[in-house]
């Protein structure tokens, strides 16, 4: 706009000069004839007006055209390779500025400045391998903590003194998404990130409590600066959770100050006082349930010892009743003894296994038990199984100790196969064949191996497993085999692969700069660069919300401290409750039996409406995508009211004289990659890593806060597009 103002201002100026002197020259001209010369001059002029005002039109004319030309070529030409350079200082380094259709001067311009910029990117290049070198060591160390971070069995999550979470493990993801109560545990589970407040997950008093006793530990100059308690959860799980402080570097040991977060550690024990609880009432149950029979048979017995020369009819009734007590408190038992066998089968929980590991420590334990040689006939590599290890090598070891007691077999040979979602596990033996029923009745009795027994049976340890055990014979080769059927371990696929290579192995769970992290309240004059951003784009059935179009997917990603948090997602579809357009099919690639049976947007709302809370919403094209989550308000009850920045309406502040402003154009001129276009999630990458390209850009323009973002944006044409 600012450059249509110009030329027209140029054109002006020019018709000021062209024809200011003329008129000026003919007015005193004018002014200085007598009458009759006036007269005279009417009589030259008058017939030759009509051609001398046609050959000043076009002469105008054709100046307008040279004017306009020349400022295409220059003004706007500049202006268009003043926005490349600023492009090519700033967000995309391998952008270099072209001007082929402009005039030689312009061009020879523009060849300066890529050579300019290929001796700055070589200078950058040397720096930044200095640089790199420098931080080699530092960011090694970084890796290192955070990979043992992310494999450690507990879940750990860290914070700063205001309760914002700077550093958590995949144990405590996990922990937190298995607590996720309602609606929220569609897509999002227990709101665990980089940025969030812990307190919406643990009790606020109880943490605060905590940090209190530490700092008076740490006043006194305690050396066991540790604080346990137990907390409950909204859905009425028990947590036991430990504090350790986080010392803040060069601080005192005797200070308050010296404490600049803290380490949780948190354990979910609900089934652990579950079952403690269910011991104790068993225990109950055998004294108090016991103490009147016991009472009983202890005075049937004493009568019986007292009166030797009593009546038969009354010892027998004495008898009956010693019997029936007895009886009585046998079935006690046995109940109590089921209940404590049933809570030893649950106690392992069944993890990932190697195949070849479980069969080489159950051979090493039969060659140490047994003296009994035993060989690998044949496995499959790399096969992973679902096992608790410690029940089914027992199981494996009991039936070679069986079958060394009473057939005497001299080897026991593995074989491991699988087909399809199932791993076959073989013992195979020659030798004497066995009967069915000595095959079951191992099968159901209590195991023993040496001096060690185990109250399930074999039948059980294949029920704990979803598995099964065969016994049969191959009798051309004079050989028999049991085959265990176990479950094949499943590995985990993410929804959507990584866009960028930029995750090879290090994971993003954590952000050391969140300990000076200040509060994620929206601050309208805070630095875009301080704020946390959810970035995200939904897929519909249609380009039409008021007509009823629905969303049939939502994604979004988080942004914390300029970082895109890839591992802090949102992602879902939503059943529209109305047919799919056919000819969006294509475009975003779902399907109708994709959206059948998932969650309606009733649903999926309240879970995203969390997700994003206490940071600012970010979109492409922005306006659509609002439009679809206002008309949702009355339905739902929930409001989107935080501040939205579009980066459609930044790209036209940062470049006014770019044509195009789409997705794709904006990232090709920014240098950045897109991969699962039109998959909301995708776009939703997509749409962060544009946004973060943006932020040094409009840095340069002078828009540093979100109010000034916000208020830049609303002067651009697009803003006035509406849904």
């Amino acid at each position: 706009m600012q450059a249509r103002y110009r030329f027209i201002l140029a054109v002006l100026v020019l018709g000021a000069l062209v024809t200011g002197p003329f008129l000026l020259t003919s007015a005193l001209v004018w002014m200085e004839m007598k009458e009759p010369q006036r007269l005279l001059l009417k009589e030259l002029i008058v017939p030759h007006l009509p051609l001398g005002t046609l050959l000043t039109a076009v002469g105008f004319g054709l100046g307008l055209f040279v004017v306009r030309t020349l400022f295409r070529q220059y003004v706007q030409g500049l202006l268009k390779m003043g926005e490349h350079l600023r492009l090519m200082l700033g967000a995309n380094r391998n952008f270099r500025v072209t001007a082929a259709d402009g005039p030689p001067e312009v061009q020879q311009v523009a060849r300066a400045i890529n050579d300019l910029a290929q001796q700055r990117d070589e200078l950058m290049n040397d720096v930044e391998t200095q640089i790199a070198r420098a931080k080699a060591s530092v960011e090694e160390e970084k890796n290192r903590l955070a990979a043992l971070m992310s494999e450690l069995a507990q879940a750990v999550v860290v914070c700063n003194l205001d309760g914002r979470i700077l550093l958590y493990n995949n144990r405590a993801r996990l922990e937190f998404h298995a607590l996720a109560q309602g609606p929220t545990s569609v897509a999002s589970g227990a709101l665990i990130g980089l940025g969030r407040s812990i307190f919406s997950i643990l009790d606020k008093s109880r943490i605060a409590h905590a940090e209190e006793a530490i700092r008076q530990r740490l006043a006194r100059g305690l050396a066991a600066n540790v604080a346990n308690f137990v907390t409950t959860t909204r859905n009425g799980q028990f947590l036991r959770v430990q504090m350790v402080p986080v010392m803040a570097a060069g601080e005192g040991q005797g200070t308050e100050r010296s404490m600049s977060g803290y380490v949780l550690t948190v354990e979910n024990i609900t089934r652990s006082l579950e079952q403690e609880q269910s011991r104790n009432l068993g225990l109950m149950e055998l004294t108090e349930g016991n103490r009147s029979a016991l009472g009983n048979v202890r005075a049937a017995v004493e009568t019986l010892a007292d009166y030797p020369d009593m009546d038969a009819r009354e010892r027998e009734g004495f008898i009956r009743v010693i019997s029936e007590e007895v009886g009585r408190m046998s079935r006690r038992l046995d109940a109590s003894a089921q209940r404590f066998a049933d809570a030893i089968k649950t106690r392992w929980p069944l993890e990932d296994v190697s195949a070849e590991d479980l069969v080489s420590a159950a051979r090493r334990r039969i060659e140490e038990l047994f003296k009994l040689p035993s060989k690998v006939e044949a496995a499959e590599e790399n096969l992973w199984i679902k096992a608790d290890s410690f029940s089914l090598i027992f199981a494996i070891c009991f039936l070679a100790g069986r079958l060394a007691d009473h057939y005497e077999i001299r080897e026991l040979r593995f074989r491991i196969l699988t087909e399809g979602q199932l791993a076959y596990l073989d013992l195979i033996w020659a030798g004497h064949a066995m009967s069915s029923e000595t095959f079951y009745s191992w099968e159901l009795e209590s195991m023993q191996v040496g001096q060690e027994s185990s109250p399930m049976s074999l039948r059980e340890v294949l029920d704990r497993h979803g598995g099964e055990i065969w016994y049969q014979r191959e009798k051309a080769a004079h050989r028999a085999y049991f085959r265990f059927v176990l479950p094949v371990a499943q590995a985990v696929q993410e929804s959507l692969e990584s866009p960028s290579g930029s995750e090879q192995g290090r994971p993003e769970y954590y952000d050391f700069d969140l300990f000076n992290f200040q509060d994620t309240a929206v601050d309208l004059d805070r630095n875009l660069m301080e704020m946390a951003y959810t970035v995200f784009d939904t897929e519909t059935t249609g380009l039409e919300p008021a007509s009823g179009d629905e969303i049939i997917q939502i994604g979004a990603v988080r942004i914390v401290n300029g970082r895109l948090l890839r591992q802090e997602r949102f992602d879902q579809l939503v059943d529209p409750g109305r047919p799919l357009r056919p000819e969006g099919i294509p475009i975003h690639g779902i399907t109708e039996e994709m959206v059948r049976g998932q969650p309606t947007i009733d649903v999926v709302l309240p879970a995203f409406h969390a997700f994003c809370s206490e940071t600012v919403l970010v979109a492409h094209n922005a306006a659509f995508d609002m439009r679809f989550l206002q008309l949702k308000e009355e339905r739902t009850g929930l409001k989107f009211v935080q501040p939205v920045l579009d980066t459609l309406l930044l790209s036209a502040v940062i470049h006014p004289n770019q044509e195009s402003h789409k997705l794709d154009v904006i990232a090709e001129r920014l240098g950045i990659q897109i991969v699962g276009r039109h998959n909301a999630l995708g776009d939703a990458y997509a749409t962060g890593e544009v946004f973060l390209k943006m932020l040094p850009l409009l840095a340069e323009k002078g828009i540093h806060t979100l109010r000034q973002a916000l208020e830049a944006s609303q002067k651009t044409y697009f803003a006035r597009v509406k849904y």
